[in-house]
């Protein structure tokens, strides 16, 4: 991995090579089916003042049941970085990428990989990768790092909701999106525009179809079924606060009937009770954890940026093909 560096390094923006990106489609076209199946990867490059570079990219390795995932790929890791560094290719270590499933990605597990990831190398990143929505036309990859506020909350290990709070912690303080470029050499560049030139033109055209209704309704129940569990989890966090409420009566009952005794003993002349620790009798209750939640309501604000997104392209489509329409029939 590359040496971490300095805690004020800020990555502004990402510039990714043609290749690792037809690398990364490959890997989730050949082992991904068809989209369904999450893919994964190491990112290799460099950081340039507040630009990081990648300029290449390899596969995490299959692995058997029996064998134990981080040992395999920490050793296939290394073997390949030290193979890429002795034909003097960029091997510095600076981040990851994952494939997704219309858009579902923000979760527990991405949250653990990318703050370890970004504990050992500040600045690295993670790049989503969405096959299909990528096949309606639109290329759909994108960079994401956890902001320093989620870092030095995720670092304490305490999801209380006073904690978040402490922290300023929500859906939209938790990963921060950073810019993309695409890069490829000006033989790339004349390779592609000659390949255009060659392009039928009902491939051209080929990213205007209008049938993208089942995308649309696609998104739309994934973001009912987060909806239903953000209403599970309030019903929890209101149970907690009642359940609270009512112990805190009755603590306060108790502490009111203790001194009323004690006020008559002392009246009769008799030593008062003695103390008691009310942690015993009223034992806390446990707050929820409130970052699943927090996850969840980042995964439907994501869910409602795409919906808005997609609605808006095919709004422009709708526009094209009614103008072409009217065009052909004058």
């Amino acid at each position: 991995m590359a040496s971490k560096r300095g805690i004020d390094t800020q990555v502004q923006l990402v510039q990714i090579d043609g290749l690792v990106v037809l690398k990364l489609i490959k890997h989730s076209h050949e082992e991904g089916a068809g989209g369904t199946d999450l893919v994964q990867g190491v990112l290799l490059g460099l950081v340039v003042d507040n630009r990081l570079e990648i300029t290449n990219c390899f596969p995490f390795p299959k692995h058997n049941e029996d064998e134990d995932f981080d040992t395999v790929s920490v050793q296939y890791q290394m073997e390949m970085m030290r193979n890429l560094r002795h034909v003097n290719v960029d091997h510095l270590h600076v981040g990851w990428y994952q494939s997704t499933y219309f858009g579902s990605f923000i979760n527990r597990s991405l949250l653990d990989s990318q703050f370890n990831y970004q504990h050992s190398i500040d600045e690295s990143v993670v790049l989503i990768y969405d096959p299909l929505r990528t096949a309606q036309g639109f290329l759909s990859l994108k960079a994401y790092r956890l902001t320093p506020a989620m870092m030095k909350f995720y670092k304490e290990n305490d999801f209380t909701p006073e904690n978040m709070a402490k922290h300023n912690i929500n859906f939209e303080t938790m990963f921060e999106e950073i810019p993309i470029v695409l890069r490829n050499s000006h033989l790339v560049n004349a390779l592609l525009c000659e390949l255009s030139d060659k392009t039928r033109k009902e491939q051209k055209f080929a990213s205007l179809d209008l049938g993208t209704s089942s995308m649309l309704e696609k998104n739309l129940r994934q973001l009912m079924e987060c909806v239903d569990d953000v209403a599970m989890d309030t019903n929890k966090y209101l149970n907690y606060q009642r359940n609270n409420f009512r112990q805190q009566q009755a603590k306060q009952q108790h502490i009111m009937k203790r001194d009323q005794e004690n006020l008559q003993r002392k009246q009769r002349g008799e030593p008062p009770l003695p103390e008691e620790d009310l942690n015993k009798l009223f034992k806390p209750l446990p707050p929820p954890q409130r970052l699943d939640c927090t996850l969840v309501a980042g995964q439907m604000d994501s869910y409602c940026k795409q919906v808005c997104e997609f609605a808006s392209q095919s709004i422009g489509k709708l526009f094209m093909a009614e103008t072409l329409h009217t065009g052909q029939s004058s």
